[in-house]
């Protein structure tokens, strides 16, 4: 079953390609007519791709295949920049203007108390000041950074706690960003914070240089309907990395898949028509992490331990949604080939579903 599920997203992307050169999209109807333009920009993150291991050029080359606007590095690894020299990076940025690309960068937790913290770029302000520096040689005009994951919920004081120690290192960095010209746009991840959680973090640290990097995926691991998380994070909104969702009931609550754009539950059309209002100006960028579901069994009473401040009518527009949803199969590799096929086609299907059916991306 792992492996049909594999195949069958294979033949449905190569199905909608010969759909699209036959100049005709969903519904039999040409893609002009159905999919009116946003005036957004599109790109990928490059972690929907992270098994390919490429580096800043190939991804570059890669994403201008596409015909992207827009290409997000969320990460600094060896693997991913040769080195951190202002004179390499502003030959990166000159290679994707040339193929009329903008670059857009990130990185990981600058919690120092989270535990998905690592010290592979110093201390937490070290990290910071690492990444506005490489944003500004980039020509990015945010660095994205992360507290944690929903790990970080059970730590001694809990998520406020580590909200506080992250506003710490933002506080001690806004002059840094302020001069490089560069905002902080720090992630709703892995269930660490709810939407509202994460405004009070901005707020504390400040909006003049802080925001969001706002992740539909993210939203509905902290059982939020991942419209009504725009609702509220869209005001604050520097740059996303974007995936559809899946979510169904089971017996103990509720289970989460992300998957391609177009394959999962939410409204697609009507989230991007708000996100055009809210979000005037920020790229969307496509980060599809596909092939496993995710159990949120919120029908037991422990599972309420890390939650004890959830919304009632947030919690209430997710189990709408989960209600509307259907399971999907699970994908498993059989080797890392086809994984690494695996993960191109996700990402591809659903840049051709953005421009195509949602009317994304400013090039044709």
């Amino acid at each position: 079953m792992q492996t049909n599920h594999f195949n069958l997203n294979r033949r449905q992307f190569a199905k909608s390609a010969a759909v699209a050169c036959a100049g005709v999209a969903l519904g039999g109807l040409p893609a002009a007519a159905q999919a009116p333009a946003r005036k957004i920009k599109l790109g990928l993150d490059n972690f929907a791709v992270r098994d390919l291991g490429w580096n800043a050029s190939q991804l570059i080359d890669y994403a201008a295949s596409l015909k992207t606007d827009s290409l997000f590095i969320t990460d600094l690894k060896p693997e991913t920049f040769e080195n951190f020299s202002d004179s390499y990076l502003k030959d990166l940025k000159s290679k994707a203007a040339d193929k009329g690309l903008q670059i857009q960068l990130g990185s990981w937790s600058i919690c120092p108390t989270s535990k998905t913290f690592k010290k592979d770029w110093g201390t937490a302000e070290e990290h910071l000041t690492l990444g506005l520096r490489m944003a500004k040689a980039l020509g990015s005009p945010v660095f994205r950074a992360v507290l944690g994951s929903r790990e970080d919920r059970t730590t001694p004081g809990g998520i406020e706690a580590r909200i506080d120690d992250t506003v710490k290192v933002l506080k001690a960095s806004r002059s840094r960003a302020l001069d490089a010209g560069v905002k902080i746009a720090i992630e709703n991840h892995a269930g660490d914070m709810q939407a509202w959680e994460l405004v009070t973090l901005i707020e504390a640290a400040g909006k003049d240089y802080v925001g969001v990097n706002l992740d539909s995926g993210n939203a509905a691991w902290t059982l939020e309907d991942p419209l009504e998380s725009l609702e509220i994070l869209g005001p604050y909104a520097l740059t996303t990395s974007l995936r559809d969702d899946m979510i169904w009931e089971y017996e103990d609550g509720a289970k989460v898949q992300w998957t391609a754009m177009g394959e999962g539950c939410l409204d697609l059309k009507a989230y991007f028509k708000r996100f055009a209002e809210l979000c005037p100006g920020v790229p969307v960028h496509i980060e599809t992490i596909s092939g496993f579901a995710v159990d949120f069994p919120y029908l037991k009473p422990e599972f309420w331990k890390v939650w004890p401040k959830a919304r009632a009518k947030d919690f209430a527009k997710f189990v709408a949604l989960a209600k509307r949803g259907k399971p999907l199969p699970p994908f498993r590799a059989p080797d890392k080939k086809a994984n690494q096929e695996y993960q191109k086609a996700e990402l591809e299907h659903s840049l051709k579903y953005c421009k195509e059916v949602l009317g994304l991306g400013l090039r044709v």
